[in-house]
């Protein structure tokens, strides 16, 4: 498994544990982190998005979709710009998840900078 993937499938751990947390065990996690209980269902339905990105990032980890990876840097540091936006109507302590993001992003990108590209094939 290359870096890149290993940084990716950590990732999709903690990924699946916030999952868990949210779909389970929302009024718990949110208390936790000093965030208003609800009784609402949209906690627990993000919670299972999470799962399903968490499902995403270890499948895309195990096959080596490099593709996949190097998408996910982006995309993550998309969701870090959206916590900062965000900070003016959250807790700031919704910054510690930003930056769990980005510190996953900025991980996976150096491993991708590290790795080996493939050598084109030769024209003749």
């Amino acid at each position: 498994m290359s870096a890149a993937a290993r940084t990716l499938l950590a990732f999709a751990a903690y990924v699946l544990v916030l999952g868990a947390a949210l779909g389970l065990a929302p009024n718990l996690f949110l208390s936790a982190f000093g965030f208003a209980t609800t009784q609402e269902p949209w906690i627990r339905l993000i919670g299972v998005l999470v799962l399903c990105l968490a499902f995403y990032y270890q499948l895309a980890a195990r096959h080596e979709l490099l593709a996949f990876i190097q998408a996910t840097v982006p995309a993550r540091l998309f969701v870090v710009a959206c916590m900062l936006v965000l900070v003016g109507l959250a807790p700031l302590r919704l910054l510690a998840f930003g930056a769990i993001d980005l510190a996953g992003a900025v991980w996976t990108g150096f491993a991708l900078r590290l790795q080996p590209r493939p050598t084109p094939p030769a024209l003749f």
